[in-house]
This record gives structure tokens, sequence and C-alpha cells, in this order.
């Protein structure tokens, strides 16, 4: 069973301490009852204790290498960031402190602040027996909720440029069993964040413009151009691999422009009707090509990106879940309904850490997603009038 995320109140000694009234970094007698250290060196991240019971938890993060690092605590899923401290210089320490309920989560380092994080280590916080009270100020959950997406999506980002130059980089050198393998795992951050990625402007196009979408003399660049190449036996006669000094162009444009995407992303703020209506986008990313089979047109990959989609949607909805509780409680028992059963299907899918080819689904099957896409589209629709409006 998955633990509730918010409203988990993190902060950090950076600032966030008005988020919570009662919860602050505190020393002596007045310190949270779960008092942790964690030490992040260049290859390693060391926590005090493996668990902790709930309520108020401090960590104390040291940078014992000798690069900037950051400390996420994640929940169980790896996806959800619950909390987190950035920009600990060599040396430095600084303190995260959360607000959390008995359940299970992961910790992880981040030396250079990029990559997925290192040292990704199981943390269980028991039931103490007290209640977390909760924050009663919307606000406050509002405010939380926006912090933690931000988080999420500069997480998500910062992988996504890691695992792009590793692709490319595999490309380039012609190594295409290897580009082939990393391409629909590396595309799943990007898909994750797809409808903060869309707002950048001409940056979408040139990251993940589809052919059928091209438009007359527009240059077409990015992750499908690539995708042809890689997987061309669906590609029309003739079609003829790229040149050394094209694929050089492809990659390089690829790697220039997700660096991009990682700087815009840098300091981005959400509002609570972003996220909501950034969910809603996510399933119609869903609805519109995934379950159409129109996204990975060569490597027909597209449950990758399906997943991804949902990954996303639910992380943005289980970050404004616990505000739906307190406004509409029978929406959000709809969508704790739908999301599960949209997931099973997908589950069902699975194969090894990847998934059926989409070229292999049955038309029963594909129907059966696109049946449940509508199902949970139907009350995911509702989210931002009722939260917002």
């Amino acid at each position: 069973m998955r633990a509730r995320l918010l409203p988990l109140v993190a902060v950090t000694a950076a600032g966030l301490l008005a988020l919570t009234g009662c919860v602050a970094n505190a020393t002596g007698s007045d310190s949270p009852n779960g008092a942790l250290t964690v030490d992040s060196s260049a290859d390693a991240c060391t926590l005090s204790a493996a668990e902790a019971p709930s309520g108020n938890l401090s960590f104390t993060v040291t940078n014992s290498g000798d690069q900037v690092t950051e400390f996420y605590l994640l929940a169980e899923d790896g996806l959800r960031i619950v909390g987190e401290v950035e920009n600990i210089g060599p040396g430095l320490s600084r303190d995260l402190v959360v607000q959390l309920p008995a359940g299970n989560y992961l910790t992880t380092c981040k030396p250079g602040m990029v990559g997925d994080g290192i040292d990704k280590t199981a943390f269980t916080v028991t039931d103490s027996g007290d209640d977390v009270v909760v924050d009663a100020d919307l606000d406050a959950q509002v405010e939380v909720a926006n912090t933690n997406y931000a988080a999420y999506v500069r997480d998500q980002v910062a992988q996504l440029v890691t695992g792009t130059q590793a692709f490319a980089d595999a490309y380039l050198a012609g190594d295409d069993d290897t580009a082939r393998a990393l391409y629909a795992p590396t595309r799943a951050h990007w898909e994750r964040v797809e409808t903060v990625a869309e707002s950048f402007g001409d940056l979408d196009p040139q990251l993940d413009l589809r052919e059928a979408d091209l438009e007359e003399g527009q240059a077409w660049t990015g992750w499908h151009a690539i995708e042809k190449d890689l997987w061309p036996a669906d590609a029309e006669a003739g079609f003829a691999a790229y040149t050394p000094e094209q694929r050089e162009n492809l990659s390089g444009l690829l790697v220039s422009d997700t660096e991009t995407l990682n700087e815009k992303v840098q300091e981005l703020d959400f509002t609570l009707a972003q996220q909501t209506n950034g969910a809603i986008g996510l399933l119609d990313e869903v609805a519109t090509g995934k379950v159409t089979g129109e996204e990975e047109f060569w490597s027909h990959t597209d449950l990758w990106d399906f997943q991804a989609n949902i990954d996303g949607a639910q992380v943005l909805y289980s970050g404004v879940r616990d505000i739906l509780l307190e406004e509409d409680a029978e929406l959000a028992a709809d969508l704790d309904a739908e999301f599960a059963a949209l997931q099973s299907l997908l589950d069902a899918q699975r194969v090894g850490d990847g998934f059926t080819l989409y070229t292999a689904l049955s038309p029963a099957e594909v129907k059966a997603f696109a049946d449940q896409v509508n199902a949970l589209g139907e009350p995911l629709n509702q989210l931002t009038a009722t939260l917002v409006l």
C-alpha cells in the first residue's frame, strides 16, 4: 500500500519554515522525536538509522564529498518527492524537517546534483501511536504541494540530462543496440513531465516532434528523428540510414536542448491550477498518442511512454489528494479506483523491466486501455473545477 504523501510538511533551513507552525529546525529538548544524520560522500548516502517513528523527523545532511550535493526523501514508488535539501557545499550541513505518517520511503543523495541519485536505500517510518497532525491551513498545504512538485520536475529533468547524454554517446558511436536499450527508459523522464516541457515554446517540437506533425520546411530534430534511424524496419521504402554527420548533428542538438530544458526548470514555480491541469494534460497525451500507437511509430515502445505519463499524472494527483479529500472525498475515491484500474492494465503488459511492444497488443487489449483512459478522464477532468474554481 502506498503511503499518503500530503499533507507532508517538508521544510529546510533555507526558508520553508513558514509552511509549518509547529515544526522547526530545533535543538535540545525541542528537537523532533526522530533526529537523524546523513553523510553524503562521493559514493554513498549513509543514514544514522534505517527507521524512525512517525511524527516530526529531522535529517541533518553533511556533505563529506568534494561536489555540491542534494539529499532526497522519496515515497515508496521512488518518484514522488517528500522532502529535499539542495545545494549543500562540500564540508557544509543543512537540515530537512518533515512530518511523516507511518509507511515506506526511500532516501538518496545526488553528488554533483545530476543523475538519478546514488545509494538509494529503504527508510521505514514506524507507527509511533501519535497522530500526525495535518496543517489546517489550506494555503500551507497547497504551498507544500507546489514546492514538492517543482522539486519532482527538477529531479526528472536532471535524470533526463544524464540519460540523454548516455543515449547520445551510444548513438554517435554507432552502438545501436545500446542506444535502442536506452531509448524508452530515458524518454520516461521526459514523458513524466511532458506538460511542463511543452510550456517552453520551441523546446518541445525540437525535442519531441513526430514526423507526421512536421510542417513544410520545418527541420526535424529530437528523439523521434533518431528513433526512425534506430528502427528503420517500418520506414518508407528507400529510407537511407543517417550519415555520421547527421548523427552528430542530431545527437548534439538533443543533448544541448535537454540541457536548456534543465536550465529553464530550475526556477519554476507552480500553482494549484497548473498541477491539476498538468495531470489532465498528461492523460490527454496518453489518449491522443500512446493508446493509439502513434507516438513511437518505429520503436513501438508506446507503453513505456504510457506508463511514464501515468506516473506523472499520479504524482500530480497524489500531491493534491489530501486537499481534495477535504473538498470532495467521493471524487478522490473515484480517482483512486480509476488510477488503480489503469495501472492494473499496464502491469499486465510488463515484460522484465519493460513492456509488450504496442504492435503485440490485441485489438481487445487496445480497446481496454482506451476505455480505461476514458474512465479515468471523466473524474480527472473535474479536478481543477473542484479545487480551484
